[in-house]
């Protein structure tokens, strides 16, 4: 899920089919050894090339990990005008959509989490990657509490919203990593969908709303 739209160059029917195989590979590799340990060479002998046919298509390794790594966002969103969020409440609905997804493909989700657990060390090739998709995806869940606000005729509070976004992302790709580790005790949809409820109720303080009035006392505890 990026902010910023890409300009893909188009390629023929069999060279995209060819590079898409590539970068499946790649996932995998990447995904199992990181890309330290994962080698271009090991990639070629999945999809039957020469480490230079690789090369031919992505330039480089780094060529081919970012590949990687757009490939998986623009997944996510590819149904979307522009391959961005949809507008609104359904922006959230569909990051629920995406965990239950990532359900279904565990070597996606032990690519994405190798990949950006990787980025924070110098010099990675992938921390460009990771700091543009992290500031675009905050950035852009901010704009769809925005929405959120303008169909309630509330102003948003900034603070709160920039804080839930920074945390719902933090939940979603967090949950990944327990749900790889332990796959029969980590629900990702349903307590993605808990976290994303609890979140933005805070930020629109729905039980006040909801409910008229601030949450009574208990004189009992206000004695003691």
């Amino acid at each position: 899920m990026n902010n910023e739209k890409k300009t893909t160059p188009r390629h023929r029917p069999e060279t995209e089919e060819r590079r898409q195989s590539i970068i499946e590979a790649a996932a995998d590799v990447f995904g199992s050894k990181g890309t330290a340990n994962g080698t271009l060479q090991e990639v070629a002998d999945r999809v039957g090339m020469t480490r230079a046919g690789v090369l031919h298509y992505f330039g480089s390794k780094r060529g081919l990990l970012e590949a990687v790594l757009r490939n998986r966002d623009a997944s996510e969103v590819a149904e979307f005008d522009q391959g961005h969020l949809p507008r609104g409440a359904q922006a959230f609905r569909h990051l629920v959509e995406t965990a239950e997804l990532n359900a279904s493909r565990p070597n996606v989700v032990r690519t994405f989490v190798t990949l950006s657990a990787e980025s924070v060390t110098e010099n990675n090739p992938g921390n460009t990657y990771f700091h543009e998709r992290y500031d675009g995806l905050r950035n852009e869940l901010k704009e769809r509490m925005q929405d959120m606000a303008d169909e309630m005729g509330r102003d948003l509070d900034e603070e709160k919203a920039e804080a839930a976004c920074a945390s719902i992302i933090a939940v979603m790709d967090g949950l990944q990593l327990q749900w790889l580790i332990d796959k029969d005790h980590i629900d990702m949809p349903s307590t993605v969908d808990f976290a994303i409820k609890a979140l933005i109720a805070v930020v629109f303080d729905h039980r006040q709303t909801e409910m008229g009035h601030e949450p009574q006392k208990d004189e009992r505890n206000e004695q003691v």
